[in-house]
């Protein structure tokens, strides 16, 4: 019987082999004809035209089944189990959660072919060359474009003008499948990959409407420049270090090797030493004490923005602070590198001005020898408004074939063109998240960072702008669709995440409380994430209108009563998946009324003598509050020395805080409790369990109490906000107390910490009928051990 042959193939896109037993299954028998019971069929190893791990099968269908449509998928074996699902995307129809493919039976026979990642096949990248050395295969998508070249511009220089000035060469590209344009070693320019290390490049595009415009590769691995110059299309003669990323010339790399400052070094040799077994990496979310850094806040008494060597300078310090997971705030690359980087335009390129990629793996290396897990903060909800060169208008002037950015409708259906395009609450338009490619390149970044950079983790901005907030710009409608589709992608992302590395930390910006958030997705049909961001918790035990605000009304002085059992519900909210602080960069600097947690305790009266002894009190509290919690607690760079200056998105350079002078200085106090508070936290699981109850509270009196328990071990948390210390002892019941004995393990107001020594002086108190009289200090917590 006549029959016709497909070729399957599953594509991880990436250099590492992580899977084997690879099964194609599909719908259809062994005669090639459909079926409800699907069948399956091993995949062979092979490699793809980039150079990666592939898998491949064939199969004959009966002829006679031309035009019957077929759905298949692949299980494997891999780091997330066996028998694994290994199709990420979910189909394209915003009704149905099915992580299948599809196709019509025809007598062309097309290879059936799914990418897992895209980190090889798009960008300028190292591939095999039959009998040679490896050469450069340079790929773009570019779907409305009616031609592409590929042109190289001047290394001293870095810059393509918009009349071509700048360029030394170039090459034409060609489609070498539906929407992307290539050009390979075919070329004699392209044919040594290594000899085309360090080379500034651009594509020419002739848009759909003949316009030509030059872009910037969005798998870019580099974008030349360390400075904040934009040409804006005008001819440039300066040197490349002082351009701007977004707007300069993407860079070929070799992500196989490590550049140090004076020369390279295998990869593969580079990580031969990057863990210390002395000092493992926490394993899982409950373990991790996380410390926010900026970046490029640090660099005290520099006139320029802090960079990666900074933050590996700052290590030792946040090794005796015992935190073991540091959280970077973007540096992807972005526009002006005097800001807070949420303004990505390349995704892949680590900012020039931080010290690059390759710096980052150095950084990455020096926290993995200190046992520190890295996180990632990442920023898919919009694209740099001024990205001109980047996304905007890649090959279309057309707003509907924006490729890169979601339009509903047509412009003749909006008084302006841009009321098509979708705001979110970010600050920029909303990207095309039905659009497969789109996808792909936040999945192929984030892949890229853990495959290549060792990445732990990742932190994902403001994702209830994804799933939840798209409305279109001009009428502020909402449309679900997009809402739908960004849901489609963040499942494929984590899903994507967890196939390659299941134990990543995957956590999100997201303030929706919607449960699917941190259900399973790999597995299941939610979010995926670990654990979403508990922005409530800030706003109880710090500020703002409308919650708790704990610490700022406590610093009004004057004893008013506080809503600790408003802030109850938040503490044992906790327990859900939470990560938990008291600042954040948003809280202590992204609108008006804000400030870091130490101004805020004293209502912003100058932190000398007494002000600064209570103010450091409630800090304290608040910092145990989020410690002792059971959320993954958080704090944010300075917190822990009682930085105080303005901090701001557009000044913090102006405000920088001297972290580590201060440490041993007017900061002394505040690190030392730090230091001995995560120390309590990491050393027992009973602190580091999602067991908590929530058991008292005195709204009057300022008195809240908790427990945290395991197995084997409980302890009783009690914080007094009051504003003179209970010496002769306060009354507390809780149905847990039992009639144990319980022992002072920890007091905030501890000498060593600037503190009064108020407290139980380590010694057991007996419960009485139910009831547990403890000495409470001002301000303060204690924490006690069941006896």
């Amino acid at each position: 019987m006549p029959s016709q042959r497909i070729r399957f193939s599953y594509r991880p896109g990436i250099a590492a082999h992580r899977f084997t037993n690879v099964h194609l299954v599909g719908s259809w028998d062994d005669a090639g004809r459909p079926a409800a019971a699907w069948s399956s069929k091993p995949m062979t190893p092979a490699t793809d035209p980039d150079g990666c791990p592939c898998f491949d099968a064939e199969v004959d269908y009966d002829a006679t089944e031309i035009g019957t449509t077929f759905q298949w998928g692949v299980r494997l074996d891999g780091p997330a189990g066996q028998g694994v699902w290994g199709i990420a995307a979910e189909v394209d129809d915003e009704a149905s959660t099915e992580r299948v493919r599809s196709f019509v039976l025809n007598a062309a026979a097309p290879t059936q072919i799914y990418y897992l990642t895209q980190l090889r096949r798009l960008g300028a990248a190292k591939v095999p060359v039959t009998g040679a050395s490896p050469g450069l295969q340079v790929s773009v998508w570019a779907p409305n474009a009616r031609a592409v070249e590929l042109v190289m511009a001047d290394p001293a220089h870095g810059y393509v003008a918009d009349d071509g000035a700048g360029t030394v060469r170039s090459a034409p590209m060609s489609r070498a499948e539906p929407g992307i344009w290539r050009v390979g070693p075919e070329n004699p320019a392209l044919a040594d990959f290594s000899a085309a290390v360090g080379a500034p490049y651009m594509f020419r595009i002739t848009k759909d409407d003949g316009s030509v415009a030059y872009r910037t590769d969005m798998y870019s691995l580099m974008q030349i420049g360390q400075g904040d110059a934009d040409p804006a299309g005008k001819a440039y003669t300066g040197p490349a270090s002082a351009l701007e990323g977004p707007q300069s010339c993407s860079v070929v790399c070799d992500p196989d090797v490590v550049w140090l400052d004076t020369a390279t070094e295998p990869a593969s040799t580079f990580w031969t030493d990057e863990f210390d077994p002395q000092r493992q990496l926490p394993k899982q979310l409950q373990d991790l004490v996380i410390y926010e850094l900026h970046v490029g806040a640090l660099g005290f008494g520099k006139a320029t923005p802090g960079t990666l060597d900074d933050a590996i300078g700052l290590l030792d310090h946040l090794s005796e602070l015992g935190v073991n997971a540091v959280e970077l705030l973007p540096i992807a690359e972005f526009e002006n590198i005097a800001n807070w980087g949420y303004g990505t335009a390349q995704f892949m390129a680590i900012d020039q001005a931080a010290g690059g990629t390759d710096k980052l793996k150095r950084f990455v290396k020096a926290c993995h020898q200190r046992g520190i897990a890295v996180i990632l903060d990442v920023c898919y909800n919009h694209f740099d408004p001024n990205a001109d060169r980047a996304e905007w208008m890649y090959d279309s002037n057309d707003p509907v074939h924006n490729i890169y950015l979601w339009y509903e409708g047509v412009p003749s259906d909006y008084a302006a063109p841009d009321g098509g395009y979708l705001n979110n609450q970010s600050t920029g338009f909303a990207p095309r998240y039905s659009e497969e490619m789109v996808r792909q390149m936040f999945i192929s970044s984030a892949a890229f960072f853990v495959e290549v950079c060792h990445i732990d983790g990742f932190r994902l901005d403001q994702t209830s702008s994804i799933h939840e907030y798209n409305q279109r710009n001009a009428d502020g409608q909402p449309v679900g669709r997009a809402n739908a589709f960004g849901v489609k992608f963040l499942k494929q992302w984590t899903r994507t995440m967890r196939l390659l590395r299941p134990g990543l930390f995957l956590t999100a910006e997201d303030y929706s409380n919607w449960p699917a958030m941190t259900a399973p997705s790999l597995e299941g049909d939610g979010v995926g994430f670990d654990a979403t961001w508990y922005g409530d918790f800030q706003h109880h035990i710090v500020q703002s209108p409308g919650y708790a605000e704990l610490i700022k009304q406590a610093g009004f002085g004057d004893n008013r009563g506080l809503r600790m059992d408003f802030f109850a519900g938040a503490l044992a909210a906790s327990a859900n998946g939470k990560v938990v602080y008291a600042e954040s960069h948003d809280d202590c600097g992204n609108g008006s009324g804000t400030a870091r947690t130490i101004v805020m305790a004293v209502n912003g009266a100058p932190l000398l003598g007494e002000t600064r002894r209570w103010a450091e009190a409630r800090v304290r509290f608040a910092a145990g509050m989020a410690l002792l919690s059971a959320g993954a607690p958080m704090f944010f760079m300075g917190e822990e020395i009682g930085a105080q200056k303005p901090y701001r998105y557009d000044t913090f350079l102006a405000n920088r805080e001297d972290i580590i002078g201060d440490a041993n200085g007017v900061g002394a106090n505040l690190f030392a409790y730090f230091k001995a508070l995560i120390r309590l936290s990491i050393d027992n699981p009973a602190i580091r369990s999602r067991n908590i109850d929530v058991a008292y509270s005195d709204n009057d009196n300022r008195v809240i109490a908790f427990h945290r328990w395991d197995s084997d071990s409980e302890y009783l948390v009690v914080g007094c906000l009051a504003d003179a210390a209970f010496a002769s002892g306060y009354w507390l019941h809780t149905d847990r107390l039992g009639g144990f004995g319980w022992t002072e393990v920890f007091n905030s107001d501890g000498a060593a910490y600037g503190g009064s020594n108020v407290g139980n002086a380590g010694r057991t108190v007996q419960t009485v009928n139910g009831a547990i009289n403890l000495v409470l200090p001002a301000a303060g917590l204690v924490v006690f051990r069941r006896s």
